[in-house]
């Protein structure tokens, strides 16, 4: 239950008063309060917000070819975490994801959170070095439609780009219509120009009265003259040196010596990176609060068609609207001045829509109980898996609807329900019936996500740092270069770790992931993913060996059963009722106290290294990364 709701494991007293609470009060009201507290904790929003940054492929870079960093990103993971402590119903939460920036609000603090919401459509991968910036327009919106889709739908009409759907029931007009929305909706996603990327985006300035945290500093109003100066100076020579050489090439004279290749780009990616800085700060350079967001564009428009995809073969343009194989009585129109965005979102989380309450309660239902009720998260379509379960999965997504949309709701009830409590244990009969544990009649056996390995070492090394940090490495270090770059700071991590925060607030930078992260089968950040994979490899038994952050962990956690324990024996069963929720059986007692054996007349300083070699060996087992 720690695990799956707070992903944190338990501590020694924790485990004390839920068996006491089970003698006094029974196992039913033991487990109903102990869920209860984790769904108040703030913990359950940074364990179940991490759930929905996957889905929502969550990333602080462009990825791709330039991969540049988002320096604002980091806003978005905060809005998810924050939106799931605070209840947020689910369809809310779509709709404020989906189409914030239209939605009414009270002050500048509540038009700033909407406007972070719609980093939902901003964060995803990027080709900053498309030198076509139609064919950049036409592959974000492509992008933001098939996230839209896939996350809440499970249903990706992105296929029908080039042509109808080979197997769903989606054709090219559905996607342009859709696509339309995209097309009238702006993305902010703040990086400039630079000799690594042709594309520059412009961030979304956030109301000054909602005193949103600023990581970027103020430059003032002198260094912003200084700014506007150099950006006129260039737009001049850009200007002239045009003109000499249309006059070169008028008269015969060598043109590319008046303004050469290189010339131009020296001009765009300077101005470039002027313009970028001018645009962190206001006229007085006072630092502005940033973020990545959506806006509508000023002119509306309805996207061609295009034959077979390619951006310059456009067709005959398809009206704004959904997918047509969903009716939904009262379906809201699209409006003649707006995207469509806030119909489209109102659309999807319609009770009379087939996909949305079912493809969250699988979600949900895939992360307590180990897989879903329909194994293919991501695909409810021809070529996903049928529901092993459908009368089960109908009946939890009507009631998630009636309840409110309340993930915690449906949460709570999974947990307290027969099936989650089961144990894990194995019978041959049920085995030879269901090999896979389709039919639900034990637990699952399942490793630990690399988030909850990771937190897990830093709370039994007495270690964990349950604060929010602000911002991000990103935000406070890295800021908006290249990742190929970030190798070359001596100030930043080789492993992008060095934090003792909890893992969801270290920094996701595609292609550059931390080491644990990466090695652990993390999400991977371009793609919207509902199911991680679950591998066993040797580099992973190499990390646990040889990484300085595990080593440090098991050096901590050495001098913490030091401190909490009178003996040696003592501190040999605390290092495991911490490490496991179990104390040591015989076998395992005779094998501690071996290890220790080997060595004779120690002294303070070889006894504490063989302590820490020995709490090493804990982390490293099996048994403290997966559940059983």
């Amino acid at each position: 239950m720690h695990f799956d709701l707070v992903g944190l494991p338990p501590s020694p007293d924790a485990i004390s008063e839920f068996q006491k609470r089970i003698e006094s009060d029974g196992i039913d009201s033991a487990l109903a309060a102990e869920t209860d507290a984790l769904l108040a904790s703030p913990q359950f929003g940074e364990r179940w917000g991490r759930h929905w940054l996957d889905v929502a492929r969550f990333a602080e870079s462009s990825g791709k070819e330039a991969n540049i960093s988002f320096p604002y990103a980091w806003r978005y993971r905060d809005y998810v975490i924050d939106a799931v402590n605070a209840a947020l119903p689910f369809d809310r939460f779509l709709i404020e994801q989906i189409a914030g920036d239209l939605l009414p609000y009270d002050n500048d603090a509540d038009r700033a959170r909407l406007l972070i919401a719609t980093g939902f459509l901003a964060i995803g991968p990027k080709n900053l070095d498309e030198m076509n910036p139609l064919q950049f327009a036409a592959d974000v919106a492509d992008e933001q439609l098939d996230t839209v889709t896939r996350a809440v739908m499970a249903s990706s009409v992105a296929c029908a780009r080039c042509h109808d759907h080979k197997f769903d029931p989606f054709s090219m007009q559905d996607y342009y219509a859709l696509s339309s929305l995209f097309a009238s909706t702006k993305t902010y996603f703040g990086t400039a120009v630079s000799p690594s990327n042709q594309i520059g985006g412009d961030p979304l300035v956030l109301p000054v009265g909602a005193n949103a945290p600023i990581l970027h500093p103020s430059i003032g109003k002198q260094r912003v003259e200084q700014l506007k100066t150099q950006l006129a100076s260039l737009k001049k020579e850009q200007q002239d040196r045009i003109a000499a050489a249309m006059k070169a090439r008028q008269s015969g004279g060598d043109a590319e010596k008046k303004f050469s290749i290189r010339d131009a780009l020296r001009i765009f990616w300077t101005s470039g990176g002027i313009e970028g800085q001018l645009k962190k700060v206001d006229e007085s350079g006072q630092a502005l609060p940033l973020a990545m967001g959506v806006m509508d564009r000023q002119r509306i428009v309805n996207s061609p068609l295009l034959e077979r995809g390619e951006i310059n073969k456009p067709g005959q343009r398809i009206p704004r609207g959904f997918p047509r194989v969903f009716e939904i009585a009262n379906s809201p129109r699209v409006p003649f001045r707006q995207s469509g965005r806030l119909e489209f979102a109102r659309w999807l989380t319609h009770p009379d829509h087939p996909l949305t309450a079912r493809v969250m309660t699988n979600r949900a239902w895939r992360h307590l109980l180990g897989a879903g009720l329909v194994r293919t998260m991501d695909n409810f379509g021809f070529n996903g898996e049928r529901p092993s379960h459908p009368e089960l999965l109908d009946t939890l997504a009507v009631r998630f609807m009636s309840d409110g949309w309340s993930i915690k709701k449906l949460v709570r009830e999974i947990v307290l329900s027969r099936t989650y409590r089961q144990s894990s244990a194995y019978h041959e009969d049920a085995f030879r019936t269901d090999p896979e544990n389709r039919l639900l009649w034990r637990a699952a056996k399942r490793r630990l996500d690399a988030e909850a390995i990771r937190d897990a070492m830093l709370v039994v090394a007495g270690e964990l740092d349950t604060s929010r940090p602000v911002g991000s490495l990103v935000g406070t270090k890295i800021g908006d270069r290249p990742i190929s770059l970030i190798g070359l700071d001596p100030n930043i991590p080789a492993d992008l770790d060095g934090s003792k925060h909890r893992s969801v607030y270290l920094p996701v930078l595609r292609d550059r992931l931390p080491d644990v992260l990466d090695l652990f089968d993390f999400a991977e950040p371009s793609l919207v993913t509902g199911d991680r994979e679950t591998t066993n490899v040797p580099v992973q038994a190499l990390y646990l060996m040889n990484s300085s952050f595990v080593q440090s962990r098991a050096t901590a956690l050495a001098n913490r059963v030091q401190r909490e324990a009178d003996d040696h024996e003592q501190r040999l069963r605390h290092a495991f009722v911490l490490c496991f929720s179990r104390a040591p059986d015989a076998v395992e007692i005779k094998l501690a106290a071996a290890f220790f054996e080997a060595e004779k007349g120690l002294t303070d300083k070889q006894y504490q290294q063989l302590l820490a070699n020995y709490c090493q060996a804990l982390l490293a087992t099996a048994e403290f990364r997966n559940l059983d």
